[in-house]
């Protein structure tokens, strides 16, 4: 071990610095966990009375609580799903393509609005998509009722889903296009000579040999299946839409942040952590299982 180490101490010193700041701001924060079970007071700090449980039973009591973890699950469900399909369905379209200037350029362009933060989108999406913003003057152009896209609670998370895998798909079309160019061209070639057509060399070759990429993003996309997108919505919703696009992430920043109830709000984030947790754990169970792949 220590002959290994004289050989590789330059990677461990490479790995210094990022091993210092997760301690700093992931680790030694850790501590500050108790306050989620005391009444904490910022006059007296971590000597707060103890309170025990009492957070988490006022939380699990109120229905404003119960109805984000719904709305949680609900968007990252669908913001997942459609995570999947669309940059699957985009890689087959484009790997159809036979110019690969004109793949490239594609592949550049969808690729943009992932560089882009959630404060400059946000920006963009209130002018498109207010009641007089340009998507709805097209809408009345062409006959259609105006859709209040970021008042109504309705639509709100449907706009929140869209929107989303809109800017994101971008990323995971790029790996999913990665993933086409390692199946051989010799199984395209000899289906070919068997007279299958595009679709069926589509539907028998290329969704299968891609299954196990596909199966590997999705699991391990379970590790975040609650932090349905705080920095989005944040920047997005309103009281109006509350009911229906107030997500666990936006509801401890009201509470712990606005509110000054820094108990309460220590309590939802670790509850949140706890099943973030889990799921993490399940997720790269599902990736040994389904896809095998495996960190340690």
């Amino acid at each position: 071990m220590l002959a290994k180490f004289k050989k590789q101490w330059q990677y461990h010193l490479m790995l210094l610095p990022g091993v210092l700041l997760v301690l700093i701001f992931s680790y030694i924060p850790l501590y500050g966990v108790i306050i989620a079970f005391q009444n904490y007071n910022p006059g007296m700090g971590f000597s707060s009375p103890w309170v025990g449980l009492k957070n988490f039973q006022y939380l699990f009591s109120q229905p404003a609580f119960l109805r984000t973890i719904w709305n949680t699950f609900y968007i990252a469900f669908f913001k997942l799903i459609g995570g999947i399909v669309v940059p699957v369905v985009f890689a087959l379209l484009l790997n159809e393509l036979i110019s690969n200037k004109l793949k490239r350029i594609f592949q550049t362009l969808i690729y943009i609005p992932n560089f882009l933060s959630w404060v400059i989108m946000a920006g963009v999406m209130m002018d498109l998509l207010t009641q007089n913003g340009a998507f709805n003057e097209l809408l009345t152009a062409i006959g259609f009722p105006v859709i209040n896209f970021l008042g109504s609670p309705k639509v709100f998370p449907w706009t929140m889903i869209i929107s989303d895998i809109w800017k994101g798909f971008g990323f995971g079309t790029v790996v999913y296009l990665a993933a086409l160019t390692s199946i051989d061209p010799g199984l395209y070639e000899s289906a070919l000579l068997d007279g299958a057509t595009r679709w069926q060399q589509i539907r028998y070759i290329t969704i299968p040999l891609l299954m196990p990429t596909i199966i590997l993003m999705t699991v391990l996309a379970l590790g975040s299946v609650l932090n349905a997108g705080f920095d989005q919505i944040f920047n997005l919703y309103s009281p109006i839409v509350y009911e229906t696009g107030d997500i666990i992430d936006t509801y401890v920043y009201r509470l712990g942040i606005q509110q000054a109830q820094y108990s309460v709000g220590a309590a939802i984030g670790l509850f949140k952590s706890v099943v973030s947790c889990i799921m993490v754990g399940l997720s790269y169970i599902l990736a040994d299982k389904l896809a095998g792949y495996r960190i340690f």
